[in-house]
């Protein structure tokens, strides 16, 4: 965790949906990390979280690995900006297992524009999306032709109640007939922000913990 770096803070309180936070880490020491004041992600207003509260707080290194580890608010701060003070890990850090970016079944609205106008914009819905790309299905009729880059909005439906719009860079990849004559896109994150890319592996954790439920109530 380096200054500059951006943790995400999770937030769950009773009988309420989790809450998530965005900052960065403005200083540090041997026991602390020092953050700026978070940002509700849902609101996107500055929270001032109570001194004591247990968070879950989660970033991502240069290599694209994600980690978490469990941190309290310890003090308000006073340095070049107002800050909090949060626990540095201990022996908690995890890094989250996973392959290099797991693709989960799901079905987010996606809207996509060809940069050299070589097809009209198509808007529809996706089959699976990853921290790489997103599969998506073409209406009938439409076709993407053309090898220059994409324009994508995507709608993330996070479980707090929360919605993350994203707008990214994508290339074609390859065009699918499946068993029911429908076709398929296969779409390739080009230069996705970090940010961005790390709320994309957080819905599809969402997503796999939501599969194996359903998998353990059967």
């Amino acid at each position: 965790m380096k200054i500059g770096s951006v943790l995400t803070l999770e937030l769950k309180k009773a009988g309420k949906k989790m809450e998530t936070y965005r900052c960065k880490i403005i200083e540090k020491s041997e026991h602390y990390l020092f953050i700026d004041y978070p940002i509700n992600e849902k609101t996107k207003k500055t929270s001032f979280i109570p001194k004591g509260t247990v968070l879950r707080a989660l970033f991502m290194d240069e290599k694209q690995n994600l980690y978490a580890f469990k941190t309290e608010i310890v003090a308000k701060v006073k340095l070049t900006v107002p800050g909090i003070a949060i626990k540095l890990p201990g022996d908690d850090l995890k890094r989250i297992q996973r392959r290099e970016f797991v693709r989960v079944e799901a079905a987010i609205d996606v809207a996509i524009h060809s940069k050299n106008n070589s097809f009209s914009p198509i808007v529809t819905v996706s089959t699976d999306i990853s921290g790489g790309g997103l599969s998506v299905i073409l209406p009938h009729g439409k076709t993407m032709e053309g090898d220059g880059p994409l324009d994508l909005w995507l709608t993330l439906d996070m479980q707090s109640g929360e919605y993350f719009y994203i707008n990214a860079e994508a290339e074609l990849v390859f065009i699918k007939e499946q068993d029911t004559h429908v076709h398929t896109a296969s779409l390739k994150f080009i230069n996705l922000l970090k940010e961005d890319q790390h709320k994309i592996i957080r819905f599809s954790f969402e997503k796999q913990r939501e599969a194996r439920k359903k998998e353990l109530s059967i």
